[in-house]
């Protein structure tokens, strides 16, 4: 999964349905219309939220998908942007989740409804492409009680693709355990601080996609060794004129490929198997984050973001994997 990469990249889920691998998060965007609609007039089509669109007889590369979530509040600017884009629904993938406070089987119908009704989507599509339960912060009891409801709201149409988010392996093995269809998606911090390996693992070996919220590292990428690789990086490509990628000069912000440091790390995200969800508030930055596709990050540069890992130390959000 490298040099085949592109914008229509997508993954199929467990389900049987396609994920887009690049999507846009609108987490802490209380004016996410606008960034939405940026994305799907330049060929965005997952709104976690994505969009696809004609531009002047071409596509261009940006994000298909678009990531929102309850707690977010701005699932009616989602729904509004979707529908002033007129992009047919059936080319628009959009994520929400459930919140901390709606686990049980019944507060979790009730959720699925109201989003439903939220994102304004009508009656000739009724649906939301995935719904996770954005978090374990309950029990065991509510937790399988709320994935039960979730199976349901599938089995009625009303979602193509169920999963979770934040959840540990302790959290996917309680439903396994049960004997219950297992998440398509766990959407978890993943960045090159926080790689979460061991969760990573149990859910490929359980086919499950993971979604990779805050690959930006909410920019706190100028770190020493970060920028000691970016400089020899830069150095090797000056002394020598050699083709290496320098794919790590990010305290730069350039590349041969005049590539951003954000640029670098979602392709970094993509190169590891993982669907990311880049965010911006800027509907410039929302079109340069998908501009990821004409360019390939070495093996050599690969292993030296790879070595950044520190575990759970590395995490940049909430990161609530190991709650009760």
């Amino acid at each position: 999964m490298t040099s085949k990469l592109s914008i229509q990249s997508t993954v199929r889920l467990s389900s049987g349905y396609e994920l887009p691998l690049l999507g846009l998060g609108v987490y802490m965007n209380d004016d996410c219309k606008p960034a939405v609609l940026a994305a799907l007039k330049h060929g965005y089509r997952y709104a976690c939220v994505l969009i696809l669109w004609e531009f002047t007889g071409m596509t261009r590369d940006v994000f298909r998908h678009i990531d929102t979530a309850r707690m977010y509040g701005n699932e009616a600017q989602v729904g509004e942007a979707v529908r002033e884009s007129g992009i047919p629904r059936d080319q628009v993938f959009i994520t929400t989740k459930l919140a901390n406070d709606e686990h049980g089987y019944d507060l979790a119908l009730a959720a699925v409804d109201n989003s439903l009704k939220t994102l304004g989507f009508g009656n000739v599509a009724y649906y939301v492409d995935y719904f996770l339960i954005h978090s374990a912060m309950s029990d065991k009891p509510r937790r399988l009680e709320t994935w039960r409801a979730l199976l349901e709201a599938k089995k009625q149409g009303k979602t193509k693709a169920i999963g979770v988010s934040n959840y540990g392996v302790k959290h996917l093995e309680e439903i396994r355990e049960a004997g219950l269809e297992m998440p398509a998606i766990n959407q978890i911090e993943v960045q090159p601080l926080c790689q979460q390996k061991e969760i990573v693992d149990y859910c490929r070996k359980h086919d499950i996609v993971v979604e990779a919220y805050a690959p930006l590292m909410r920019g706190q990428w100028d770190i020493p060794a970060i920028t000691e690789t970016a400089k020899k990086a830069s150095n090797v490509r000056a002394g020598l004129g050699c083709s290496l990628v320098p794919v790590l000069v990010l305290t730069m912000g350039l590349s041969q490929y005049n590539k951003t440091p954000a640029q670098v790390l979602v392709r970094w995200s993509l190169q590891r198997g993982f669907a990311p969800l880049p965010k911006s508030a800027n509907p410039e930055r929302v079109i340069a984050n998908a501009d990821v596709f004409d360019f390939e990050i070495s093996a050599e540069d690969m292993a030296r973001i790879d070595v950044l890992d520190k575990g759970k130390e590395g995490a940049i959000t909430w990161n609530p994997v190991d709650v009760d």
